[in-house]
């Protein structure tokens, strides 16, 4: 088989036009770039060069072969650079999972230093619900989810990264909008809306398991609208909601935000052990240099 050194012995003795000058430009014997351009010229079954006492020259098979010699080393030489730039995430393509909003918060900071560092990644979000995420994750149509929670996961790599506060959206002339804070027994007698889009179902959940200790189940009414439009139907006073701190960056008339009393979010990082993607690696690397300072 031909290998590289060939080739390069090879195009060296044809820039040269001699084996000992081209041996002394890269450091090795004469005999060493003889033999193998020999090796070449036997693999090959043709002459390559004339030699005679002041050096080579190309025959006509070698003056064919010069072309392809350069062609494939130059594309090699491609391929490593843009190998070489994936691996430095210069390039490249993440698919990222997401529950949180990316208006503000830890998130937002997260992709926006990413893209910064890294604007040539090309970045595919997927709004879905955690199991659905779960899911792409393992048949690795995802490279990595931001999810609440903290629990481990199976077969998937779990790791907590910022947490944030639980808001009540409401009405602006809700008389709950006087108070700073609110508890979930302000929250016993209030009907609630969620999107049947994400994350409606986790919303949907944290309400019940919230109301849990109050003795009801509150009274859950499901919108197949998006989570903007359900912004507007609380304005409206079909019903009040809760999102995420960094969803309330989002500003929406006749809408006010109020934190319920004590209640934190974690929010996780989920990916495959087996995901060998160097920019979801970076991306990685900034979210945890991220988190230790938030």
């Amino acid at each position: 088989m031909i290998d590289l050194r060939q080739l390069g012995y090879f195009l060296a003795a044809v820039e040269h036009g001699s084996f000992r000058k081209a041996a002394s430009n890269l450091g090795v014997q004469e005999s060493t770039i003889s033999r193998r351009i020999r090796d070449l010229e036997d693999h090959l079954g043709a002459s390559l060069f004339i030699r005679y006492n002041g050096g080579v020259r190309l025959t006509v098979a070698g003056q064919k072969y010069v072309q392809h010699a350069r062609k494939a080393l130059r594309q090699i030489g491609l391929g490593a650079k843009d190998v070489a730039a994936i691996g430095r995430s210069e390039v490249g393509r993440i698919r990222i999972g997401i529950l949180s909003s990316m208006a503000s918060g830890f998130l937002f900071e997260l992709l926006r230093s990413f893209n910064r560092q890294h604007a040539a990644v090309q970045i595919e979000f997927v709004d879905a619900e955690p199991a659905d995420h779960i899911a792409a994750i393992r048949q690795t149509k995802l490279d990595v989810a931001f999810i609440t929670g903290i629990s481990e996961r199976p077969n998937c790599e779990v790791e907590h990264l910022w947490s944030e506060r639980v808001f009540v959206v409401l009405p602006s002339d809700h008389g709950l909008a006087n108070k700073d804070e609110l508890t979930w027994q302000d929250l016993a007698n209030e009907r609630f809306i969620v999107s049947d889009a994400a994350p409606g179902q986790e919303i949907h959940d944290y309400l019940v398991k919230g109301s849990s200790d109050l003795g009801r189940h509150p009274e859950i009414d499901l919108q197949y609208v998006s989570r903007d439009n359900l912004l507007s139907l609380v304005a409206v006073g079909r019903g009040l909601t809760v999102m995420s701190e960094a969803a309330t960056a989002a500003q929406v008339p006749g809408v006010a935000y109020r934190p319920i009393e004590n209640e934190i979010l974690p929010f996780c990082a989920v990916w495959s052990p087996t995901n060998d993607n160097p920019a979801c690696r970076r991306l990685l690397s900034l979210a945890r240099s991220m988190s230790r300072t938030h």
